[in-house]
């Protein structure tokens, strides 16, 4: 069974950085897709950012410039370093891993950011 922690997460002023961590446990095998979203209270999850485990990263507009994905294969990690946060990026941040070879995702249970004005 595929385990997703996120951590990272926490209260900053808007204009700060963050980084978030996700470290994905259980087996991890093959062609994969490591991303991240976020859900504000009142809204729907959004995607944020993507990386492949072949390096590939692809990005939401909203976040574009501001927000960097990345990963460790070998300690199955993703990070998303976030710079230059705004209120309005305020929620609860997922991790998510997609495997190609099956169709399955898998969910972590999400962290908490708060950027106050």
């Amino acid at each position: 069974q595929v385990q997703l922690v996120e951590s990272g997460g926490g209260l900053v002023q808007a204009e700060g950085s963050l980084i978030l961590s996700c470290a994905a446990s259980g087996v991890i095998f093959g062609f994969n897709t490591m991303g991240w979203y976020r859900q504000a209270p009142g809204k729907q999850r959004e995607f944020l950012a993507r990386v492949s485990s072949g390096g590939t990263t692809d990005y939401a507009d909203s976040v574009k410039g501001r927000f960097t994905i990345s990963r460790d294969n070998a300690k199955n990690t993703v990070l998303l370093q976030m710079n230059s946060l705004k209120p309005e990026d305020t929620a609860v941040y997922y991790c998510k891993l997609d495997f190609a070879i099956n169709g399955r995702s898998y969910w972590g249970k999400g962290t908490l950011v708060t950027v106050s004005s």
